[in-house]
């Protein structure tokens, strides 16, 4: 399996796409992946291999991480914990536990679903953050690298990317399925009539009730990732397509649409 960074690029690109009218964009953690469950696992197995102080330890170090890299890094977290306690042996437990992991059985009810559905009118694209060994492996044990045929990028800070994204996938419209309001707004304010953001309420970012006040709402909100079936084509449809058209908008610049209302 080949995913070989371009030279001066912090992404991965997996095989080279050919241009479409349409790209649909994936988020994966807590879009497609239910991976508030496993952090849970993972915290679980942890406090019972090397106790709760270490534990404690550990997600210290993790979140120490996270706020300088910007990004989760459970094995560069143990790395840093390794620093700490040396001789622990438990964390080979937890190393084994965290690359070996089922993430397929994570996978939200109709997330592979959803993919297939969109496929139907353009190329699905996972676009993730993450590290470069532990975010490849959890996409590659999911079976989410399978579902859309190796068209998989992961960057540090994905909505600082676009034209990277952009240029590896051009598009005439793209359409950004995430959890977070955060990378929504932030992509839609770069990108604006050009894409339509759809957020998914799953997840603590989904629900944090500061975060969701603090940002302006997606284009499309749908409760749950297999809310897209109910959706199709025309409901990705630009503003700017809608009112040459004639068609009534809403103030997001999407119609409203069935598939809104999951």
């Amino acid at each position: 399996m080949h995913r070989a960074p371009r030279p001066g690029v912090q992404g991965i690109r997996t095989k080279s796409p050919t241009a479409g009218k349409v790209v649909f964009l994936f988020d994966v953690d807590n879009t497609l992946l239910d991976n508030d469950r496993v952090i849970a696992d993972l915290a679980k197995y942890l406090q019972r291999e090397v106790g709760a102080k270490r534990a404690r330890s550990y997600w210290t170090i993790f979140e120490q991480q996270r706020t300088r890299l910007g990004y989760a890094d459970y094995l560069g977290a143990l790395q840093h914990y390794r620093n700490e306690y040396p001789h622990d042996l438990g964390l080979l437990a937890v190393s084994r536990f965290l690359i070996n992991y089922p993430f397929a059985k994570r996978l939200y009810h109709h997330a592979l679903d959803a993919i297939e559905h969109v496929k139907r009118w353009g190329t699905a694209v996972l676009l993730s953050d993450g590290d470069v060994v532990f975010q490849p492996r959890k996409v590659d044990r999911s079976g989410l690298y399978e579902a859309v045929h190796g068209h998989a990028l992961i960057y540090v800070h994905k909505e600082r990317e676009l034209a990277d994204v952009a240029a590896r996938y051009p598009a005439v419209h793209y359409v950004l399925v995430d959890d977070k309001l955060r990378i929504l707004a932030a992509v839609k304010k770069r990108w604006g009539l050009r894409v339509t953001t759809v957020f998914v309420r799953q997840g603590h970012y989904a629900r944090d009730s500061k975060m969701l006040a603090a940002q302006p709402p997606a284009d499309i909100s749908i409760e749950r990732i297999g809310g897209l079936l109910n959706c199709d084509l025309a409901d990705f449809t630009p503003r700017a397509a809608k009112v040459a058209s004639g068609s009534s908008v809403s103030k997001t610049g999407i119609l409203r649409s069935p598939c809104a209302l999951n």
